[in-house]
């Protein structure tokens, strides 16, 4: 008894040696891995908008649309980055015109391989990546859905954290196929972002199967505020339709729509059901505790074009993480890499497409209160992907950069 008591002391004695051992050699590991100090700069860089007006006194779009995106990634970035001695700053520059824009530019990526993430119109976005000074750098467009930007105006040093219209276009599409609305009434808007959204929702249409039934010019001498229930009735008038799509992107006269068409029939697209980069009514896969962190930092809704920034931002945070270096090069590849992924409270793991550099993302479906869908919808099947049904797959996109 005595020799077999004696016996397991020398195994427990072992086993306990044995685990101090490898407890020593986990905090050596740690130490080391915290001793690498990485500081990571990111840049950001806006050109304010100047809308037009429209209608109703209820549509308005916050001044630090997306500013305070970027701001919530850098804070998250720290917050995890702490632990490995890494640290991240923001450095933003907001300008009102072209000019203003291109030389702040020039200064920004002037300073060697830098992280940039623009916050500019489509036509920006290109020639502020057609710089010799934008050769080496890393540049995210978070702003710009122009489906040209992930296709044939595709640019190597740009990365793309908002998704394209041909992806909100296609999150609907899939919905009214799936619910059956095959016969749709299109409303298109006399701006230039309604002419690009009603294009994608053509395409979308077509690409599942559904029919355009009838498609007509918004009249932007309509007296809609005061003679909406005259006024759309007669302008929505057609024999049959399942749907009324609304291509209205300043949401000037979109809303208007809803419970006066002709049929009484689902409103969506600009109003009514919409796809959306983000919304406040997102609650699952953790999204309260990021809205919650949102309007803590900055006293609003997050918007959409606020989540596209925080996903340029984590997505660098991420990239840190995994290669613990700075170096734009290297970040750049992990980011376009099988093995990048990033938690963005969508339902699904986020990651780059590697052929024209836009990140694969969930859209919800949702109005004023709730979430309706989040596409991609079940049952749509993609040998790579379920993402990858959304927006520009590779045989479709002309981009020939990457």
């Amino acid at each position: 008894m005595t020799a077999f008591f004696g016996k397991q002391c020398c195994v427990v004695g072992n086993s306990l040696r044995m685990f101090i051992i490898i407890a020593v050699l986990f905090v050596v590991a740690i130490g080391s891995v915290k001793a690498n100090e990485v500081d990571v700069a990111v840049f950001y860089l806006e050109q304010t908008i100047e809308r037009p007006p429209v209608r109703s006194k209820l549509i308005s779009w916050p001044e630090d649309d997306g500013l305070q995106g970027a701001a919530l990634g850098i804070s998250d970035n720290n917050t995890t980055g702490k632990f490995l001695k890494h640290q991240y700053s923001l450095e933003h520059t907001v300008v009102d015109n072209n000019a203003d824009l291109m030389a702040s530019a020039k200064q920004l990526l002037g300073q060697g391989p830098v992280v940039l993430i623009l916050n500019v119109p489509a036509e920006a976005v290109v020639a502020i990546s057609d710089l010799p000074e934008a050769a080496d750098d890393l540049l995210f467009n978070a702003r710009s859905k122009r489906i040209g930007l992930r296709s044939e105006d595709c640019r190597v040093n740009v990365l793309h954290t908002i998704p394209s219209r041909a992806m909100l276009s296609d999150a609907l599409m899939q919905f009214f196929a799936m619910r059956r609305w095959s016969q749709l009434f299109l409303v298109e808007g006399n701006r230039p972002g309604d002419s690009w959204f009603a294009e994608a929702l053509r395409t979308s249409a077509k690409k599942f199967g559904l029919k355009i039934v009838k498609q007509k010019q918004w009249l932007d001498d309509a007296d809609i505020r005061r003679n909406a229930s005259l006024e759309i009735p007669a302008f929505t008038q057609h024999k049959k339709y399942d749907a009324v799509i609304v291509a209205d992107e300043d949401q000037d006269f979109g809303h208007y729509l809803l419970y006066n068409t002709w049929l009484p029939r689902p409103v969506a697209g600009s109003a009514g059901l919409t796809p959306v980069v983000w919304s406040p009514v997102i609650e699952q896969w953790g999204a309260l505790q990021l809205q919650s962190r949102f309007r803590k930092l900055a006293g609003r809704d997050m918007t959409g074009v606020d989540y596209a920034n925080w996903a340029a931002v984590r997505s660098v945070g991420e990239a840190v993480t995994r290669t613990n270096t700075n170096d734009v090069a290297s970040l750049r590849e992990y980011i376009l890499g099988d093995q990048f992924e990033l938690a963005g409270f969508k339902g699904h793991s986020l990651s780059y497409r590697g052929w024209n550099g836009q990140l694969r993302q969930a859209v919800p479906l949702v109005h004023a209160h709730a979430v309706s869908a989040n596409a991609p919808i079940e049952g749509y099947l993609h040998q790579t992907t379920e993402l990858d049904t959304l927006g520009l797959d590779k045989p479709e996109s002309r981009c020939n950069a990457f």
